[in-house]
């Protein structure tokens, strides 16, 4: 699995995972958009474990293991072709994509020189209590039937031409913007929030309005979802037969006080599953010292072992075992209503399966700390979502795939009635801003049919590379339109509050002459991604703390 939070160095492991499989909502206070940490008075340390004199560290909500199986369940459906295809097809869940007031407004991924086009797909997650089993396994009694949170959220990119796949997870507790989203079964409209935990998101009327964030946040398109709870990921591990996974030492997940995910097992492989293998994907005391990140390393195990199995297993020829599987998979899913058939199920795990194992990048959305939770860390973010918008593969093998050619930018009827700024910003830290810059890049849009383009010199501003700047997302084609008209990179077109309209900022990249000429991006993964390859077989590191 892909973590959801960078350790702080030397934090030890926290004494706060509660019930019988260490699950901790019981201390999370639900509802709204209140920040508030369930393991402490909000001013507490971030994370303060057992352990005196630690540094800050978030708590985590352990649903992380559920996008394991999401990524791969729809593998298992392959071969099951229209097998008590209605039956199957009344077991899927269904619901609608995207609920929020801005869908549509994404980025469409265009198609490469070939036509083909890359698949997104959000994997979700859910802690609902709706339900004898899911409150059996999810512990936290005092919550049946409240409002479900989408704990797990990774988003699911495979590239167009079917070489490459990548993994961006986003931590459960990141402060960010969800859009206004309206219930299409009460018709009960959420207002936007300018500051919530994104995992609130599900609880807003159901995954369409977490397709909604993620598409505001990203500006990339999603295609489909795929949400599974607690039961579905005991039961999809049974139904596969278990997991192998490794550890250097025999492990026991339990603190002197009772906590902890209680997993059980001596040093070498086994083969985990049902709730042995939730307690491995949920066990954070035990494997190295006792964070997040070390529970994630944990998650990716599962993970890759689970995706080679499903491909190498032979014994899921046996049309048994493939009933058994397909009818647990589809018991377990819901999916938005694209995706709400078997033969698209079938379909889209064709399509997964045309990516090599060893080319599967799983990622978390670079972060900083915001007090006790997290936002998206500024330039790495970004960097990180460009790169999966532009099809740009994370494990650095191959180039950026082209784009299916393009005919000569034309004037079309509504760019004269795009209203642009234009203000320099050719200043450095060495040389001054040029003159007359701003007016000669007007006159340029004017001449490509923006006659509204006027140039503003009421600021001299110093940028390092040109920008077009877009207040809000009903501007946002215009701004796009500005930018391809001058050969300016899609990516260098940015949402800011800064601007009334749409602004451009000519950049210290382009100091003279009449055509812009884009410099070499960097198309490198951030390092505080932590990427991490998909075919990796290693042991986990036990805790000599948690040895016996």
């Amino acid at each position: 699995m892909v973590q959801s939070s960078v350790r702080r160095k030397g934090a030890r492991p926290r004494d706060r995972d509660a019930g019988e499989l260490g699950w901790d909502d019981s201390l999370y206070e639900r509802g709204g958009d209140a920040v508030q940490d369930g393991d402490g008075p909000p001013s507490a340390p971030h994370g303060q474990g057992r352990r005196g004199g630690e540094p800050p560290r978030r708590r985590r909500r352990v649903l992380r293991w559920s996008a394991t199986v999401l990524a791969v369940v729809i593998l298992g459906t392959a071969g099951a072709g229209y097998l008590y295809y209605q039956h199957l097809n009344d077991n899927l869940k269904k619901d609608d994509l995207n609920i929020g007031d801005e869908k549509d407004r994404a980025s469409v991924s265009k198609p490469n020189a070939a036509g083909q086009t890359p698949l997104n797909i959000l994997l979700l997650g859910s802690d609902a209590r709706d339900s004898a089993e899911n409150q059996k396994l999810g512990g936290a009694r005092d919550t049946f039937g409240a409002p479900p949170r989408a704990d797990v959220q990774m988003l699911l990119h495979v590239s167009a031409d079917r070489t490459n796949m990548s993994v961006v997870s986003m931590p459960r507790d990141t402060l960010l913007q969800i859009p206004k989203c309206t219930d299409p079964k009460t018709g009960r409209v959420y207002p936007s929030s300018t500051l919530a935990m994104t995992n609130d998101s599900l609880g807003r009327g159901g995954p369409g309005c977490t397709v909604a964030t993620w598409e505001k946040l990203t500006d990339i398109h999603i295609d489909h979802f795929i949400m599974v709870d607690f039961a579905g990921v005991v039961s999809m591990a049974d139904a596969i037969g278990g997991v192998p996974v490794c550890v250097d030492k025999n492990i026991y997940s339990r603190t002197a006080s009772g906590h902890g995910s209680g997993l059980k097992l001596k040093a070498g492989t086994t083969y985990v599953k049902g709730t042995q293998a939730l307690q491995w994907l949920r066990t954070r005391y035990g494997f190295e010292d006792g964070s997040d990140i070390a529970r994630t390393k944990a998650q990716h195990q599962y993970m890759g072992a689970l995706v080679r199995q499903l491909r190498a297993n032979a014994t899921l020829s046996n049309p048994d075992k493939l009933r058994n599987l397909t009818e647990t998979a589809t018991r377990a899913l819901t999916v938005d209503k694209g995706l709400g058939t078997v033969a698209k199920l079938y379909d889209l795990s064709g399509e997964l399966k045309k990516v090599p194992a060893d080319r599967i990048t799983m990622t978390t959305m670079p972060y900083v700390y915001s007090g006790a939770r997290v936002r998206p860390k500024p330039g790495d973010a970004e960097q990180l979502f460009r790169l999966v918008r532009e099809d740009i593969p994370l494990d650095g093998k191959g180039e950026k795939k082209k784009p299916a050619a393009e005919t000569t930018v034309a004037p079309t009827d509504t760019d004269d009635k795009i209203a642009v700024q234009v203000q320099n910003g050719t200043r450095t830290s060495t040389l001054g801003p040029v003159s007359g810059r701003a007016g000669t890049v007007a006159q340029l849009l004017v001449g490509k049919g923006f006659t509204q383009a006027r140039k503003d010199s009421s600021v001299v501003l110093a940028e390092d590379r040109t920008v077009v700047r877009y207040p809000s997302a009903d501007l946002k084609g215009d701004a796009q339109r500005v930018a391809k008209a001058l050969g300016i990179p899609a990516s260098s077109v940015k949402k800011s509050t800064d601007v009334s309209g749409v602004t451009l900022v000519v950049g210290a990249d382009w100091r003279s002459g009449t055509a812009y000429e884009a410099p070499a991006e960097d198309n490198t993964t951030p390092s505080s991604a932590d990427a991490l390859n998909g075919a990796t077989k290693k042991c986990m590191t036990v805790d000599p703390n948690y040895t016996w």
